[in-house]
């Protein structure tokens, strides 16, 4: 009997959501590099700042879009930690994590 034919494994629209602070933080050094590099590669990636437009409040899109995610870059910088809305998704990544056995 073949067993691992039965296992079907979690079927995710990006590879990679990256978390960054934007304008003042990684924009334009790090991140957009990481992010072009990623696309040279054909990684499906996922910036938020890059992608969607700036919110008061974590939308319900970011976090299907965190779920649809193989995994998260978090890219700390000096007012990541200062951001309610980048701590909110670091946390929703995590418990994504948790949540499919992935952390």
């Amino acid at each position: 009997m073949d067993y691992t034919s039965s296992i079907t494994p979690p079927s995710f629209k990006y590879d990679v959501f990256i978390s960054f602070i934007g304008e003042e933080g990684t924009r334009y050094s790090f991140t957009s590099h990481l992010y072009d590099a990623l696309r040279d590669k054909q990684i499906e990636d996922f910036a938020e700042e890059l992608q969607l437009p700036r919110r008061e409040e974590i939308a319900p899109d970011i976090l299907k879009v965190i779920e649809e995610s193989k995994i998260s870059v978090v890219i700390f910088s000096k007012d990541y930690a200062a951001s309610t809305w980048h701590l909110d998704e670091l946390v929703r990544s995590v418990n994504a994590w948790k949540s499919t056995n992935r952390l």
